[in-house]
């Protein structure tokens, strides 16, 4: 099966085995059982071995996974094997902070670009990265081959960027405006969005005023 084919809750934890196994790896962990996976991730064992398995066998029944090749393979079919090019639209402080973080700590992409409206953000130099403005959004998309987009727009401006940056052949986008992004088949949107996760983790704070309310 494609990775493009595998639901998209299975997509989303390759990532995490993947962070679990770098640690691994740095602390000379050759072998890892699926049962410490699990351990590791908060994942069954048997969730991930039929994770695993979309794309392909990769352990020893009774032995487990080889921390490196299992790298390797998930390196592959996620896309990470080589580095992936990516832009930054948004260069408000959130924007900042994506930005650098990925620049320092995600040796897997390479930001290529930033764009912002903001007179004030033009021209600034971020380790070596330029700050465009959005009339340069195309061209940069064309240049650089970007299949992947990071949005920090305000959210009454997101449709209107998502509408270039999809025409522009940008196939992957990571939101963080609040709102509901309409993309034409093909093109894949992960929301993200701070304050509800937020928000949704304050009521966990509440559990027991809401206990002491029922009584």
């Amino acid at each position: 099966m494609s990775r493009k084919k595998a639901p998209k809750s299975v997509v989303k934890r390759l990532p995490v085995y993947l962070r679990i196994l770098d640690n691994l790896i740095r602390r000379d962990v050759e072998i890892i059982s699926s049962r410490v996976l699990s351990d590791e991730t908060g994942f069954t064992a048997e969730q991930i071995r039929k994770d695993l398995a979309y794309f392909g066998a990769f352990g020893t029944r009774g032995t487990g996974y080889n921390t490196s090749y299992l790298r390797e393979k998930l390196l592959r079919i996620i896309g990470l094997d080589k580095q992936t090019k990516i832009i930054v639209i948004g260069f408000g402080h959130l924007g900042k902070a994506l930005t650098r973080y990925n620049m320092n700590k995600n040796p897997y992409v390479k930001i290529v670009g930033a764009f912002d409206n903001d007179p004030n953000e033009l021209h600034t130099d971020i380790e070596g990265l330029q700050v465009y403005s959005m009339d340069k959004l195309s061209e940069v998309i064309q240049k650089e081959d970007v299949k992947v987009a990071i949005l920090t727009v305000p959210a009454e401006v997101a449709q209107q960027v998502v509408d270039i940056l999809v025409e522009n052949g940008i196939t992957a986008i990571l939101n963080f405006a609040p709102t509901k992004l309409h993309t034409p088949e093909g093109v894949y949107v992960h929301n993200a969005d701070l304050t509800i996760e937020l928000q949704s983790l304050i009521y966990y704070s509440q559990e027991d005023e809401g206990r002491a309310l029922k009584e």
